[in-house]
């Protein structure tokens, strides 16, 4: 529900509650390719989706692979992918690098990929920044192209005819590999007085939340807790209450990690309600 706020200097401010950014993921690889088709039936793409190796997917989070589409003569960043446990021919396939997402053209000898590869990029990306599930950025994936069957003139192969076709191809593929949410945790540091220790445990339990460690020093107590963002609207508020406004927290670390499954389907269904997404979206 949207709040209206009437400042001092009769300035209408339209705000509605915070909005927690999860992300959305694979948890196996899709079985079979799925098959992307242009909306003239002349052109289809198959695509494989599956989890991106752990190792490939912290050295993109590092900095350590730079992001950005890749070009042939990027021989050195190849290197770099078979550091990471990439095999050296597949490390050639590589064509995009997207929010920690790697798209790779696995297909051989198809004569006009060159054409239509920006096109098949461009809609990488955007499924990339909004998948299926509910429209939240992807993280984590690895998404192949693995076979082509295009159309000899170029005119039927435009971008009217390519977007959707990869765009579709792409999402069908990420469906068919069981996808799930990831949702934005913080890892935070509480103090407060030492008679507190209840207080503080019992809040970061009420907000599903991690114990991690826990240290007194000279009467204080240090307690850090890793807690999921949706549970931390009025947290700030709860703690001084809970501590008769002597406790304090600070961000530590952040990290996404896997929504619980018995809370997948809900959260999924308040995202596309707020969105307005229909079932054939």
């Amino acid at each position: 529900m949207k709040l209206l706020i009437r400042t001092e200097k009769n300035v209408d401010v339209i705000t509605s509650p915070p909005v927690v950014v999860y992300r959305e993921t694979v948890t196996t690889k899709t079985p079979e390719p799925f098959e992307g088709k242009s909306p003239n039936k002349h052109n289809k793409l198959y695509f494989v989706v599956e989890p991106l190796d752990p190792q490939l997917a912290e050295a993109i989070k590092k900095g350590e692979i730079p992001q950005g589409r890749i070009k042939k003569k990027d021989s050195q960043l190849w290197e770099t992918f078979t550091k990471y446990g990439m095999d050296a021919k597949e490390a050639r396939q590589v064509r995009d690098i997207y929010e920690g997402n790697i798209f790779m053209d696995m297909t051989r000898g198809e004569v006009h990929i060159g054409e239509i590869m920006e096109m098949v990029l461009d809609m990488f990306e955007d499924v990339m920044g909004a998948g299926p599930l509910a429209r939240e950025p992807c993280i984590n994936l690895k998404v192949s192209l693995v076979d082509t069957k295009l159309h000899e003139d170029a005119i039927h192969r435009g971008p009217s005819q390519m977007y959707p076709a990869v765009r579709d191809g792409i999402r069908g593929a990420i469906r068919n590999a069981k996808p799930l949410l990831y949702e934005p945790m913080q890892v935070l540091q509480f103090e407060a007085p030492e008679e507190y220790m209840g207080e503080i445990s019992k809040l970061v339990s009420n907000k599903r939340g991690q114990l991690l460690d826990m240290q007194t020093e000279g009467g204080t107590v240090l307690v850090k807790a890793k807690l999921p963002v949706a549970e931390m609207f009025g947290l700030s508020s709860e703690l001084r209450s809970a501590t008769g406004g002597r406790g304090s927290s600070s961000v530590v670390d952040q990290a996404f990690e896997r929504l619980p499954d018995e809370l997948q389907d809900k959260i999924i269904k308040q995202i596309r309600d707020r969105k307005g997404l229909t079932d054939a979206q």
